[in-house]
């Protein structure tokens, strides 16, 4: 603890670290004022921003926690408790598997705009609760493993390539609706796709061709995609009327070149 008599300012440097509760403290400034500050908490608390527990350097509303435009450069510890987590406009470069290790409860990731490159393939598939993970606007080329749990992902405006998704990465995900990865470099639709699935985004990539069973099942003509209602192909170098068996089961023929 350090007092400046002076200017009469106060710099207060200390850690706590104990269980739920109250904690007295009384500190001294200059002239001889004495002060008593009373803490309640149940984190460890230190000067260092990087350092502070993340519902004083974020903002935390019920299970969900607002890490927005902080510059950071990394994920913050987290409560066990959350289930959604923020942290769009900052400068996170990396996603480690300890990251979100043991968060069971967490459904929502949403790291958008960021400047990420890296993601340990293994660091989203230990979270039994997670329905979206939202990475667009980043640096990412590998599209990392994820839960069958996944209803929403995406990845788009990412460095992403034909190399960069798992085989059948979507074939399990029995809930998934919305598959987002406009804005990459993949040259191929990434089947099988789920049943599930309502939209799928793939606009501006470098897909060339497409299969007449990619979505439809050639060997049943009794099979309909009554939920696939919104396919975005455009601003790719393929040809839609090149394969008009293609979209027999669909409710709507995809948006994309015809000519």
């Amino acid at each position: 603890m350090h007092s400046d008599s002076d200017s009469q300012s106060l710099t207060v440097n200390f850690r706590i670290c104990r269980p739920r509760g109250t904690l007295e403290h009384t500190i001294w400034r200059g002239g001889g004022y004495k002060y008593r500050l009373l803490l309640t908490s149940t984190l460890v608390v230190e000067t260092s921003p990087s350092r502070m527990p993340v519902c004083l350097l974020c903002t935390c509303l019920g299970g969900s926690v607002y890490c927005d435009d902080l510059k950071l450069d990394s994920v913050p510890p987290l409560p066990k408790d959350t289930t959604h987590f923020y942290a769009r406009y900052n400068k996170i470069t990396k996603i480690n598997k300890s990251d979100f290790a043991n968060m069971n409860k967490l459904k929502r990731i949403d790291l958008t705009a960021n400047e990420i490159t890296a993601i340990d393939d293994k660091a989203f598939m230990g979270l039994p609760a997670l329905e979206q993970l939202i990475i667009r606007e980043n640096h990412v080329s590998q599209l990392p493993a994820l839960p069958e749990t996944m209803t929403l992902i995406d990845g788009s405006h990412n460095n992403i390539g034909s190399r960069g998704i798992h085989k059948e990465a979507f074939k399990d995900m029995t809930s998934l609706q919305f598959l987002y990865l406009t804005d990459n470099n993949i040259d191929y639709i990434p089947v099988p796709l789920p049943d599930s699935l309502r939209s799928i985004h793939l606009q501006r990539n470098n897909i060339q061709m497409m299969h007449e069973d990619t979505f439809c099942n050639l060997n049943d003509f009794n099979y309909i995609r009554n939920a696939l209602e919104d396919i975005r192909l455009d601003g790719n170098p393929i040809n839609l009327s090149k394969t008009p068996q293609a979209y027999i089961c669909l409710p709507r023929i995809p948006v994309g070149n015809l000519v």
